[in-house]
C-alpha cells in the first residue's frame, strides 16, 4: 500500500513537472545575462559604430564637400520618407482628377470611349527600393525552379553532369556587369510587346539575376544528389519504387541541406 502510495506520487510529481517549471524562482542573473549577450552587446556595438562614424565624417573632405554622419543621413532619410507620401498625393489627385473628368465626359456622350492614364512621376526612393527586392526575388524563384531540376538530373546521371559540367564552369565565374549589356541586347530584340505587363527593363533585370544565382544552386543540388547515402539508394531499389517516387522520397529529402546551401548562396 506504501509503495503505491509513492508510485502515485510520484506519477503526480511527474505530471506537475512543467508547471514546476513555471513557477519556479527565476535565477535572475542568468536572465540579465541572457538579455545582456542577446541585446544588450548589439546595442553597443551599433553604438560604437555610430560613434566612430560621427567622428570619422567629421574629419573626412570630399571634392563633394564632408562626408555625411548619421545625423545627416537621418535627415535625408526623413526628406526621402516625405517625398515618398507627397508624390503618392500626386498620384492619388491625379487619379481623382482623371476620374472626374471621365465622369463628366460620359455624362455629356455615354458612348464616349475613356480611359485611365498612368501616373508618370518620378519614382521615390521607397518605390525603388520595392522594385529592387521584387527584381531580386523574382530572379531568385526563376533561377530556382530552373536550377534545381537541373541540378536533381545531373546528380543523378553522369554523363548529364559530364555535358553540364563545362558550361558550369565557363558561365559561373561571368559578372552580373557583363551579363546586363547581353540580356539588354536579347531582350530588346526578342520582347517586342508594346505596353506589356511585363516592363521591358523589369524583365532584363530578373533574368540577369537568374543568371547569377543559376550556378551555385546547379552545382549545390547536383552535389548533394551524388552524395546521398548509398545505403538509402539501395533500399530504393530493394523497394522497387518507381523513378518520381525514389526522387521526391529518398534523393529530395536526403540533399534538402546542400540544395538550401546553394540556395543562399
Amino acid at each position: 500500500m506504501r509503495s503505491k502510495t509513492l508510485r502515485n506520487a510520484k506519477g503526480q510529481l511527474t505530471e506537475l513537472g512543467p508547471l514546476q517549471k513555471v513557477f519556479s524562482p527565476v535565477d535572475i542573473s542568468q536572465f540579465l545575462g541572457t538579455v545582456y549577450s542577446s541585446i544588450g552587446i548589439p546595442i553597443i556595438a551599433f553604438c560604437f559604430f555610430f560613434w566612430v562614424w560621427s567622428l570619422a565624417a567629421a574629419r573626412i573632405d570630399t571634392s563633394l564637400g564632408k562626408l555625411p554622419g548619421p545625423t545627416q543621413v537621418r535627415l535625408q532619410a526623413l526628406e526621402l520618407w516625405k517625398e515618398h507620401f507627397s508624390e503618392q498625393d500626386k498620384a492619388k489627385a491625379f487619379y481623382e482628377k482623371q476620374a472626374q473628368m471621365n465622369a463628366e465626359k460620359l455624362k455629356e456622350d455615354p458612348q464616349a470611349k475613356v480611359k485611365i492614364r498612368k501616373y508618370t512621376g518620378k519614382p521615390t526612393f521607397i518605390n525603388q527600393i520595392v522594385t529592387s527586392l521584387l527584381t531580386v526575388f523574382t530572379g531568385f524563384f526563376i533561377a530556382s525552379i530552373i536550377a534545381i531540376p537541373i541540378g536533381i538530373m545531373c546528380g543523378l546521371n553522369k554523363t548529364l553532369m559530364a555535358v553540364f559540367n563545362p558550361f558550369i564552369q565557363l558561365f559561373k565565374p561571368i559578372s552580373p556587369l557583363a551579363w546586363l549589356p547581353l540580356v539588354t541586347l536579347v531582350v530588346s530584340s526578342v520582347y517586342t510587346v508594346q505596353n506589356g505587363m511585363i516592363e521591358k527593363c523589369f524583365l532584363i533585370s530578373a533574368i540577369t539575376v537568374s543568371l547569377c544565382s543559376l550556378w551555385p544552386t546547379i552545382i549545390n543540388t547536383a552535389q548533394g544528389v551524388a552524395s546521398v547515402d548509398r545505403d538509402m539508394i539501395n533500399v530504393s531499389r530493394v523497394l522497387q519504387l518507381g523513378w518520381f517516387t525514389h526522387v521526391f522520397k529518398i534523393i529530395i529529402p536526403s540533399s534538402l541541406p546542400l540544395i538550401f546551401t546553394g540556395l543562399r548562396i
